[in-house]
């Protein structure tokens, strides 16, 4: 260990340079000023929120499109409890992401100090680990934890809690010699996440397959965190076998391939739910048999046997008994099962002519339908999301709110890259487009990103088109405006004999065009389908400021296909044009 006398402040932003941080994104406050003051002099840029749940999406957006994780710093009290909301929604969507937050100093924990909140306790439940330092001495190795933890095995956010007198450089207790810690310095005993699969359950894995005639390709978002993109094709296209992509899996397989059958679950298209349904095998990678894909899991897949692959072994078996369960890292264990069948041979594998005649029926009988616009009508929301996907690079960065939105732009949008789709998927947080956006921007620049948003959604993080302005993060948003909560609003009209209780926000309150332009960005109304395309050819020729287009959207229009909550995927309801369709 060096003996250069330095500062916990001070140590604790060149540990954060040393992980190679470019940016980061906070507010700073008493408790954590004096690590501000360090940043004056660092490499790293700072981006200042205007709320601190911005500065935790824009980590997620960031970790989301760079790979890299996101870090966020705060202050302590109420800014560490407005941050709890980013933490959970990383922690079940698996996002790598570490959380500076201050605190009050050592002595005065426990004693109801100003901004005083136990802060670790708070986040226990929502962080894959968390730290409170006690001694400046200790930051460089707790940073350098913190920052292997998140990135490693299933990713996740790690929060590390700083008291104030321990970064403060007038108290004797911030007083540190800086040393360069390495993976041996580390104190974390028991956790070593296994990578490589067992060879023996992926040869059984490779048999199963083979004998499979109804086989499907369940994709989950861990095979992007595994990055495991290119693998996966691979795989596919030597087994010749269709391939669904979750919510948080879009663009893992690129949707204009042929084995692509999009994304199943609640609001997936119908042939990707009744494929899964008809299933005699299930190969899950990297997805946790989330509810929203089962439905009513008695029902899910009920002849489907199951090869379940996931990093987290606590994922295995917990939600569907498997048949071959296999602990690991998906881009590892998809190679090797590449290996497995291709020494098996072509000829191993089933017959299963049958099984793609079928599934190819059902693209063709019940794809993705709308009604076209009435003259005088609204925009279809749809439709807004047809002309954004053919008016953008395939390559467009696309950030999605929550609500119906985000389900029209997960099924109207050709992912055909990996790493473009940026979403709430587990926690389902209104107001993460914006901040996501943004950060997804500063931690890709040259790339052109679209964020999909709602009025709702809009209305709790908009605020953040502040800081994009100040801080020169153009983004551009389209603004699905049809005055209501709208994902609550067509579960009322379904389910609740059309008892709309609590769901009409306000048709003329309020005026986005004028707040966006109080905001520094460029706005733009469309009411029309003939402005739209032009609407959005504008926007993209605005690169100096960030663009606001507001589309006034048809507030009947629902989201379908749709499995009823509680019902099983067999009893899907698709759009009322294809209702008799159906068998």
């Amino acid at each position: 260990m060096s003996s250069n006398p330095t500062n916990g402040g001070e140590a604790l932003v060149r540990s954060l340079e040393m992980q190679g941080v470019d940016v980061m994104f906070g507010l700073p406050g008493g408790a954590i000023l004096p690590v501000y003051d360090s940043i004056i002099e660092s490499s790293i840029r700072h981006v200042l929120v205007r709320h601190e749940q911005g500065a935790g999406h824009m980590a997620e957006g960031y970790a989301h499109a760079t790979g890299r994780p996101g870090v966020a710093m705060v202050t302590s009290g109420p800014a560490a409890t407005n941050i709890v909301t980013p933490l959970c929604d990383a922690y079940l969507d698996s996002v790598p992401m570490v959380c500076i937050t201050g605190q009050v100093p050592l002595a005065a924990i426990g004693t109801d100090a100003f901004q005083e909140c136990d802060t670790t306790g708070i986040t226990m439940a929502v962080t894959k680990h968390n730290f409170l330092v006690t001694d400046a001495q200790d930051i460089p190795r707790i940073i350098h934890e913190a920052f292997h933890i998140a990135t490693t095995g299933r990713p996740g956010p790690v929060l590390v809690d700083i008291p104030k007198d321990i970064v403060d450089p007038a108290n004797p207790r911030s007083k540190m010699s800086w040393y360069e810690p390495t993976d041996a310095d580390m104190e974390l005993p028991g956790y070593a996440p296994l990578t490589a699969g067992d060879p023996a359950l992926i040869g059984e894995a490779a048999k199963l397959i083979a004998s499979a005639e109804r086989p499907v390709l369940y994709v989950g978002g861990g095979v992007l965190k595994a990055r495991a993109a290119e693998a996966l094709l691979e795989l596919a296209e030597l087994l010749q076998i269709p391939v669904v992509t979750t919510l948080m899996a879009r663009g893992a397989f690129p949707d204009r391939h042929e084995l692509c059958l999009g994304m199943p679950g609640m609001h997936g298209n119908y042939t990707a739910v009744t494929a899964m349904q008809q299933a005699d095998l299930l190969v899950s990678l990297g997805a946790r048999f989330d509810d929203r894909v089962t439905g009513k899991l008695d029902g899910f897949a009920p002849d489907a046997k199951i090869i379940h692959v996931d990093i987290d072994p606590a994922e295995l078996g917990k939600v569907r008994q498997y048949n071959v369960g296999i602990q690991g890292d998906c881009r590892l264990v998809i190679e090797e099962l590449i290996t497995a069948t291709r020494a098996l041979g072509a000829d191993a594998q089933a017959e299963r002519t049958q099984w793609r005649s079928m599934v190819s029926g059902w693209q063709e009988k019940f794809p993705l339908v709308y009604q076209d616009s009435a003259p005088g009508d609204r925009l279809k929301p749809q439709f807004v999301i047809e002309q954004l996907r053919d008016n953008n690079p395939a390559d467009t960065i696309l950030a999605s709110g929550v609500g119906q939105h985000q389900m029209y732009a997960s099924q109207y949008w050709k992912f055909d890259h990996p790493y473009t789709w940026i979403n709430s998927g587990g926690l389902g947080t209104m107001g993460f487009s914006i901040p996501a956006a943004i950060g997804a921007k500063a931690g890709m620049p040259d790339r052109r990103v679209w964020a999909v948003d709602g009025d709702g959604c809009f209305q709790m993080t908009a605020q953040e088109l502040v800081t994009a302005t100040v801080e020169n993060i153009p983004i551009k948003v389209a603004l699905l405006n049809n005055s209501y909560l709208g994902m609550v609003r067509q579960w009322q009209e379904m389910f609740y004999d059309e008892r709309f209780s609590e769901v009409h926000l306000s048709d003329t309150c309020p005026d986005y065009v004028k707040w966006a332009e109080a905001m520094g960005c460029e706005a733009i109304r469309v009411e029309s389908p003939e402005e739209v395309a032009p609407a959005i050819a504008k926007a993209n020729e605005i690169n100096d400021r960030s663009v606001v287009i507001e589309f006034r959207t048809d507030a009947r229009e629902n989201v379908f296909p749709m499995v009823p909550s509680g019902k099983t995927n067999s009893e899907i309801l698709v759009d009322p044009s294809q209702q008799g369709l159906l068998s």
